[in-house]
């Protein structure tokens, strides 16, 4: 009779473990996204993360594809000049740590 429990408890957590395994965003898939909604590495001159805003500086801001960014989850875009300020929240650290990976 327990066994039947640990059985259903155990089929449960495999159940689990796979709904949050394919809910993780896949950031290596979300750099790249990133890189091509900012017209491309050779359109990006400078990127550092502040908190919870990705910074990038751009040679033109005009390539940059601000409704494929909002898809993303970015909470909102800053543009002064030819930078652009990113709120991601917390994934922006991460997607900064791909992109470094990346280049």
């Amino acid at each position: 009779m327990i066994w039947q429990y640990i059985i259903i408890i155990l089929i449960l957590l495999v159940i689990a473990f796979a709904i949050l395994r394919t809910k993780r965003k896949d950031f290596k898939l979300e750099a790249n996204k990133l890189i091509e909604y900012l017209g491309g590495t050779a359109n990006i001159i400078r990127y550092e993360v502040n908190n919870s805003r990705f910074v990038v500086d751009l040679h033109n801001v005009d390539l940059v594809d601000k409704e494929g960014i909002q898809k993303m989850g970015a909470k909102g875009i800053v543009e002064i000049d030819n930078e652009l300020k990113i709120i991601f929240g917390d994934d922006a650290k991460q997607l900064k740590k791909n992109i470094d990976d990346l280049k």
